[in-house]
């Protein structure tokens, strides 16, 4: 696939609410939408620095959707989840969750090894709702607490670096919420007081 399947002079820089609206309801209602720049790729075979050439580029920054799993891992490693679930809410109406964000770092080793190494590599993974009403969303939690895990998630991966090189990129890679758990080294190893 080539790195970029938009006309000169068009950038790929949407939201995390224009990710989820314009890009991942259709695909996960199979609905037809133009132009069709994201590629279906099953990133979990794959290192995060393998993705070049098979995922839409777009400065430092690759997307694809890909099926919701259980297990990230890779032949190299996996990606760990870092913090909780971010909401992302509608900007037409502040009380409608339109989708789901999180956050993972990859790291380099076994998921359950006692020496992993986490990288500069970060994912975020964007997820639609459990359901569209909130007010049926309870009753539906409680009757069916399995996750469906053949639906379609929305990937973005690139990789945090220390220095500015000065390729025009000038959206901050990370929110202050990244830098905060990014300093962590484990959250497991974090106590709080009762």
């Amino acid at each position: 696939m080539a790195d970029n399947n938009l006309p000169p002079g068009f950038r790929f820089f949407p939201t995390d609410e224009e990710l989820v609206v314009h890009f991942l309801h259709r695909r996960d209602g199979i609905l037809p939408f133009r132009p069709d720049v994201i590629p279906d790729l099953d990133v979990y075979p794959y290192n995060p620095w393998d993705l070049e050439g098979k995922a839409l580029r777009e400065g430092s920054k690759r997307y694809y959707y890909s099926r919701r799993v259980q297990h990230r891992v890779t032949e190299s490693g996996y990606w760990k989840q870092m913090g909780v679930d971010e909401p992302i809410m509608s900007s037409t109406s502040s009380m409608k969750i339109v989708g789901i964000k999180k956050y993972f770092v990859f790291y380099i080793g076994e998921p359950h090894a006692a020496a992993s190494d986490w990288t500069t590599w970060i994912m975020h993974e964007y997820s639609l709702p459990d359901s569209p009403s909130s007010s049926r969303s309870s009753s539906k939690r409680r009757s069916n607490s399995k996750k469906d895990f053949s639906r379609w998630v929305i990937c973005k991966v690139y990789e945090q670096r220390d220095d500015d090189d000065g390729d025009g990129d000038d959206e901050t890679e990370l929110s202050c919420l990244d830098e905060v758990f990014l300093s962590m080294e484990d959250l497991e190893d974090i106590s709080l007081p009762n």
